[in-house]
């Protein structure tokens, strides 16, 4: 990308004014060049759109569990209930408040509110679904982000470009599945597992799942799916010969709010 004086001063100036001035031009002026860091090698998982299909005929909660644990350790996620250092304990209301959620768990009413019945059958009331970040074919979040720390890579994967990200939760607003947490306080002194091949993140940054972007690029499947014991599928779904493909023509699934026009990209197979 290239920019000229003008044009790389009226960013430094702009930047200054929003109180990040002291953040490198590189980072301010490049979107996305952060987490390019995962380089696309030859081993890379390459596929024209990621997919992800959850069949919850298989999904127990005992898996779910695993799937979010796995998540949570790889993706240096903060627990903020059990501090790596008692001095660092924080109320239970504020450590709901601050919660980081990448996979979680929802009840079938709040995951589909626009699909519930009354007549619906109660095992399917009463289930726990697994939710997570959609990363939609047509993400309103990128839309909104005025430093475009939020991108959509050309696999389809929304990305959060940490480094960029200046806190101002526009992307929240406007994700209207609720796939995004916000740090309000330091997450580090919070992570129990650190992994090193993954940043942590700083207080006032938008995190989300990122389907394992860096694992894709390293020929791995995504954290919760290796989790799963095969009740999440993961893969190219513009390829008619790929398994998500198969699960689609053989299962009748369920997506989460498609009257938004989102596309979200996780499909679940109900029955």
């Amino acid at each position: 990308m290239e920019v000229n004086r003008r044009q790389f001063l009226k960013s430094i100036g702009l930047f200054t004014i929003l109180g990040i001035g002291g953040w490198s031009a590189f980072e301010l002026l490049v979107p996305g060049q952060i987490e390019a860091q995962y380089a696309r090698k030859k081993e890379a998982l390459r596929a024209k759109r990621w997919a992800m299909v959850i069949d919850m005929t298989k999904m127990d909660e005992e898996t779910a569990k695993r799937c979010i644990e796995a998540c949570r350790r790889i993706h240096n996620i903060p627990d903020f209930y059990h501090p790596v250092d008692p001095k660092y304990k924080v109320d239970p209301k504020k450590a709901r408040r601050w919660e980081i959620k990448w996979i979680w768990l929802e009840p079938f009413e709040h995951a589909f509110p626009d699909l519930e019945e009354k007549f619906m059958p109660e095992s399917l009331k009463e289930k726990l679904f697994v939710v997570l970040c959609n990363n939609c074919d047509n993400p309103p979040c990128v839309r909104v982000c005025p430093t475009k720390a939020t991108w959509k890579r050309e696999d389809g994967i929304v990305m959060i470009d940490f480094h960029r990200c200046i806190g101002c939760r526009f992307c929240m607003a406007a994700c209207p599945f609720g796939s995004r947490s916000f740090n309000w306080g330091d997450p580090r002194p919070y992570v129990n597992y650190r992994n090193p091949e993954f940043p942590t993140r700083e207080k006032g940054v938008v995190e989300k799942c990122n389907f394992c972007a860096e694992r894709i690029d390293k020929g791995l499947l995504p954290a919760c799916v290796e989790a799963s014991n095969g009740a999440m599928t993961f893969g190219d779904i513009l390829d008619p010969n790929s398994e998500v493909r198969r699960l689609l023509r053989e299962h009748y699934t369920i997506r989460r709010k498609p009257h938004l026009g989102t596309e979200p990209q996780v499909y679940y197979i109900i029955m």
